[in-house]
Order: structure tokens, then C-alpha cells, then sequence
């Protein structure tokens, strides 16, 4: 490995890292804030929120890979035309040989790591995240108690109201209203606290009066009492895992076309990396003149392009409009016609064609 691979190498992994971070954040930040409006909502805790923002910026992390090696690539090359040290390069005898392997060292492990994190880290971090939310969702009743306000749980057959919550969770001048088939009981406590008892979560009152009637009535049953214990029903809901969370051996041993587009999709993400970054090399010298970000917008074109006709040939597996086999392969060999094309314009059509006849007609 000579000294222009390691100077190469150097500036594409810092490059690289520079430009992921900054579209994870751009992109978590965004799915961060409907999070938020679910925490705010009481459908999901402060503690789960942390733990979603990491699974989400590892999700993005590995969604982005792809994109975020091709402007890499492209900026890196483009920075070094804009120096003239491809020139300084061509003169010492490198050419696109010495590029690629400098570019390729990186991307081949990479690519690698990408499989890893695609087909089996990041399925596990979108289970993950399913779990959490849906366990929260079960229990939001028992995270909207908030004091000073009129909060409704078990499908509205409890009404609490708390005066005051102190930092420890210790719940002060509490009213309840609880309905009992055709009866309803109006519950004071001087303070309570949330516990986990046998057969679900109850709220514990202390020191209050239970009285118990029938609207309309003018029989009451009052009860005191030292300590009362109020059980909270959870929401049961099933829990459905979207493709996205499906682990790979179970993809991979499933017939339906859902299952095949899923895993399309997951095999996108490493032979993105090397696809993108084949094309990125002859297409950072298509418009030296334009500077770093010269040929940036072709590149912005060439991705979206790429991207949209992947979802689009997924939707046609799941069709059946394609055969599976055709829709990954479809894609990826235009892109990959694409980079032979730039090539070609790179080093030029006569010399290629006069290269090949000299080649070839020497063996004949």
C-alpha cells in the first residue's frame, strides 16, 4: 500500500464519517420530533425515548451508508481535481487503477460490514423498537396521571385527580371516581403512590373515604379507610412485526413475495456501496472546472434515480409484475451499464476501441 492509497483512504474515511453524521442527524432529527409528540402524549416514557433516538440513528445509519459513501467519493475526488493533484497523479504514473484500488480498499470492507448491519443489526434494532413502543402503548394510562389535571383510564371507568406529585412518585390529595357495573364510587385520599401488585398495576391510597351509591339513589355505603389499592386495566393489543423487523433466516425461509422484496431491499445497502462507488470514480472528473461540489448535482440525480427504481421494482415484485430473481438484478445492472458508460466517456471512446483491437487482434 503506497503512500497515495493511505492519503486517499485517510480523506474518504474522514469525508465519509463528516457526511453520514450529518445526514443521520438531519434525518433522526426529524422522526425525533414525532417521538417527541408521542412522549408528550403519554404514549411512549422518557426512558424509551432515548433508547428509540439510538435504535433510530443506527436504522439511518445503515439506510444512508450508500449515499453517504457516493458524495464522499465524489467530494474527495473532486477536491482532488480541484488541486490539480490528479494531474501531479497521471504524471507520476497513476491512473484509475491506482484510484480504484485506493477507493476499493475502503469500500470492500465497507461493504462487508454493510451486510452485517443490513441483513441482521438492523432488523433487530427495528424489533426493538416495536417491542418498546408497543409495551408502552399497553401502559400509557398509567404514565398520563399528572397532577393537577382530570386524567381518564381503564376505557374511562376511572377518573383520577392528583393535587400535587412529588419528585419520589408519592402522589398527594388524590380524587377518584370508579365505576362499578351500575354503581359508582367517589374515593379522597390524602396521598397514594403507583405500585406493580399481584395481577396488574394498582394506584395504593392512604388515609381517605370510599363512598359507594347508585345514581339516583339516596343509599350510599361510606367507607374509611387506612389503605386502598385501585387497579388499573392495561391495553391488550396485539403485537404485528413489520417486514422491516423480521429476522433474515426468517425472510430467507419464506415464499411470498413480501418476503423477497424485504430482502431486495436489505441486499441494496452493500452492493449500493460498491455500484455507487464505481460510478463515483470516473463521474468526479466530469466537470473539474465546477470544484468540489462541481458534479455533485449529476450525482444527486444518479442516486435518486437509483433509489426510486429500486422501490419501484420492489413494488413490481410484490405485483408479481417481475420475477424476483429479475428485480434486484434489473436495477443494479443499469446502474452498473451506467458506470461502463462513464468509463467509456472518461477515457474516451477511440481509445478504448483502438485498446480492444490491439489487445484482442494479437491473440487472433
Amino acid at each position: 500500500m503506497g503512500v497515495l492509497h493511505k492519503m486517499i483512504m485517510r480523506d474518504l474515511v474522514k469525508t465519509l464519517s463528516a457526511v453520514l453524521s450529518v445526514l443521520v442527524v438531519i434525518i433522526v432529527s426529524r422522526k425525533f420530533i414525532r417521538v417527541l409528540e408521542q412522549v408528550i402524549e403519554g404514549q411512549i416514557s422518557t426512558d424509551t425515548l432515548l433508547v428509540i433516538f439510538g435504535l433510530k440513528m443506527l436504522i439511518a445509519c445503515v439506510t444512508f451508508l450508500p449515499a453517504a459513501t457516493f458524495m464522499a467519493i465524489l467530494m474527495v475526488l473532486g477536491r482532488l481535481y480541484r488541486d490539480h493533484e490528479m494531474a501531479a497523479i497521471a504524471s507520476a504514473g497513476g491512473g484509475m487503477r491506482t484510484i480504484y484500488g485506493a477507493i476499493f480498499l475502503v469500500l470492500f470492507p465497507l461493504s462487508v460490514a454493510a451486510s452485517y448491519l443490513s441483513l441482521d443489526l438492523a432488523p433487530w434494532a427495528e424489533n426493538q423498537i416495536e417491542l418498546r413502543t408497543h409495551h408502552d402503548k399497553e401502559s400509557a394510562d398509567i404514565r398520563g396521571l399528572v397532577a393537577g389535571k382530570f386524567s381518564e383510564y381503564s376505557h374511562g371507568d376511572l377518573v383520577f385527580y392528583v393535587e400535587h406529585i412529588t419528585p419520589d412518585k408519592q402522589l398527594a390529595h388524590i380524587f377518584v371516581q370508579q365505576r362499578q357495573h351500575d354503581s359508582v364510587a367517589i374515593i379522597n385520599a390524602q396521598s397514594g403512590y403507583l405500585a406493580h401488585l399481584d395481577g396488574g398495576q394498582y394506584i395504593v391510597l392512604k388515609q381517605g373515604e370510599r363512598v359507594l351509591g347508585k345514581p339516583g339513589d339516596l343509599r350510599y355505603t361510606i367507607e374509611t379507610f387506612d389503605e386502598y389499592a385501585v387497579r388499573i386495566d392495561t391495553k391488550v393489543t396485539p403485537l404485528v412485526s413489520a417486514k422491516q423487523a423480521t429476522p433474515f433466516e426468517s425472510l430467507w425461509q419464506a415464499s411470498d413475495r413480501a418476503s423477497v422484496a424485504e430482502i431486495q431491499r436489505r441486499l441494496a445497502v452493500p452492493l449500493g456501496i460498491l455500484l455507487l462507488g464505481f460510478i463515483a470514480v470516473p463521474l468526479a472528473e466530469l466537470s473539474p472546472r465546477g470544484g468540489v461540489y462541481g458534479n455533485m448535482l449529476i450525482g444527486f440525480i444518479i442516486y435518486f434515480s437509483y433509489g426510486n427504481l429500486l422501490s419501484v421494482s420492489q413494488s413490481w415484485v410484490l405485483k408479481q409484475t417481475l420475477p424476483a430473481w429479475l428485480g434486484l438484478l434489473s436495477v443494479n445492472g443499469l446502474l452498473c451499464l451506467v458506470g461502463l458508460l462513464l468509463l467509456g466517456k472518461f477515457y474516451g471512446w477511440r481509445w478504448l476501441k483502438q485498446s480492444l483491437f490491439e489487445k484482442f487482434g494479437r491473440r487472433a
